[in-house]
């Protein structure tokens, strides 16, 4: 019966997903749904495309083993960023009019800090979409009781997932991720109330943790505990704002204040359910203290899907698994999208193929998401670091490279090219060389490069411009309409199937 849940529940959503894409007509309705989406499915989609596999396999299994501690990066750094996204960067960014948020660094400063910019962004992506692939072939391989072999889950999950957004591009993601929200807030409700009756209660749980040391938050020792929870923190806090999928929701609203809201309570959220996932995990390990202690050791991130198939009845099952499609489904297309619109846009269009037509421009953002989508396969495939560890990897190459010469462009009017392109070299070669050396465990590497971004910064902002004429200095509202032409620039003329951008 489990099996023929999910089979089934995978044609709906690809059948929603194909439905979406006859809203699809031009580059504008793929990438940002037309400027169009409401506030409930702007909010829908910002929590669903983070509640993925890292919340319910990942950061379950990392709070088990290391304690609230353990998982300042998500979702403390996580929720924070879309709060923090909402409430200072999305109404500045949504009046800009742009395509991606790697049209920002080529309007704000020049094509050089935009193709640096990009490329990271891009980059940033292999982790994350990898970790939500695994998650697919984790997911089909548990489920078909090891019938379907985890690197065949990869595969199978990847195609369909990959299906319905090439058609479909960001109307599919949102509408899917308006009924997965659904599907994921009500299913892990009603398991945490099922399994709370087999713990004695939350409060039970609840007691357990803390007497264990488990909801121990903030680090009790010296600088040398508190400068790397501060770096994790910040990781995923501030990495994780110049990135695609989070610009993508907000200039898909159907307004500024649309925008706004939508991200707040997106994330607000998803703070407060990545707590479910944690509460299950740590439940299992009273449920049964043998078999995962054991499945500690080996694969935490098991703990959770193990509890569900050998504790529960299969009414039960079928809700948590569910749930747990949604949530990776959800997050793997909104990932897989916006790398792709990105490349597209900021790379292609402006470095190789300069005249796209919008048909042309639509036809390469498909094409661009079938090759990221075999990238991150491959990468999948062979990694062997875990779900959490693959997503909070991923937001560090942003943050010393990409976040200060957003956050400088946005809020400091003497942030100039030369200061943008040397905040990117001192970010990206000082974190890259403490990679390379034996990395501190005191001061993470990512930490160094995003100090080493800001000095940059502010040093070619203040020193003579020493590569052209500095940026004009003029006011933020002539600034932002007489730059605002990207995304104007792939929309034909008005048609009856076009919608209007608010």
């Amino acid at each position: 019966m489990l099996v023929w849940f999910v089979i089934l529940y995978l044609l709906v959503s690809i059948g929603i997903g194909l439905y979406a894409a006859t809203r699809v007509h031009s580059a504008k309705d793929f990438a940002v749904a037309g400027r169009h989406l409401p506030l409930p499915v702007v909010t829908a989609t910002v929590f669903a495309t983070w509640f993925g596999a890292e919340t319910v396999l990942g950061i379950s299994a990392t709070f088990v083993k290391e304690g609230m501690g353990g998982v300042v990066a998500d979702p403390f750094g996580a929720s924070l960023c879309l709060i923090l996204a909402g409430l200072f960067f999305a109404n500045k960014l949504y009046r800009m009019n742009l395509l991606t948020i790697g049209d920002f660094y080529r309007v704000r400063y020049n094509k050089a800090v935009e193709l640096i910019a990009a490329v990271c962004i891009v980059i940033s992506y292999l982790g994350w979409v990898s970790a939500q692939i695994m998650a697919l072939g984790l997911v089909f391989n548990v489920v078909s009781d090891g019938g379907v072999s985890r690197e065949a889950g990869m595969v199978i999950g990847a195609l369909i997932v990959l299906t319905y957004t090439t058609f479909g591009g960001m109307w599919s993601v949102a509408l899917l991720d308006f009924v997965q929200m659904t599907v994921i807030m009500c299913g892990m409700l009603f398991i945490a109330w099922f399994v709370s009756g087999m713990t004695g209660g939350v409060g039970a749980v609840v007691s357990h943790a803390q007497a264990a040391g488990k909801l121990d938050f903030f680090p009790r020792g010296d600088y040398t505990q508190w400068v790397p929870f501060i770096g994790a923190w910040l990781t995923m806090m501030l990495g994780s704002i110049p990135q695609q999928d989070v610009f993508q929701r907000i200039t898909a609203a159907k307004n500024e204040k649309t925008a706004v809201r939508g991200s707040v309570l997106g994330g607000s959220l998803y703070f407060a359910f990545a707590f479910v996932p944690m509460f299950l995990a740590y439940s299992a390990t009273l449920v049964d203290p043998k078999l995962f202690g054991d499945l500690l050791e080996q694969d935490s991130q098991l703990v959770l899907p193990t509890l569900i198939l050998e504790h529960t009845p299969v009414f039960a099952q079928v809700i948590f698994f569910g749930a747990l499609l949604s949530a990776i489904m959800s997050c793997s297309s909104a990932t897989l999208l916006a790398p792709s619109v990105a490349f597209t846009e900021n790379i292609l269009k402006h470095f190789m193929f300069k005249n796209m037509t919008d048909h042309q421009f639509l036809r390469a953002m498909r094409i661009t998401l079938w090759g990221f989508g075999a990238v991150v396969l491959t990468v999948a495939l062979n990694s062997q670091l875990s779900i959490f560890k693959m997503v909070e990897n991923a937001y560090k190459i942003t943050l010393v490279a990409a976040f200060v010469p957003l956050a400088f462009g946005l809020y400091w009017k003497r942030a100039n090219t030369q200061g943008a392109l040397l905040a990117m070299l001192f970010g990206l070669s000082s974190w890259a060389l403490c990679e390379a050396l034996e990395p501190s465990e005191v001061w993470p590497p990512q930490l160094i490069g995003l100090l080493m971004s800001m000095v940059g910064m502010v040093a070619g902002s203040v020193l003579p411009n020493l590569i052209g004429k500095p940026l004009p200095q003029e006011p933020e509202h002539a600034y932002l309409h007489h730059h605002a032409a990207s995304l104007t620039d792939h929309v034909p003329a008005p048609h009856h199937h076009s919608h209007s951008v608010d």
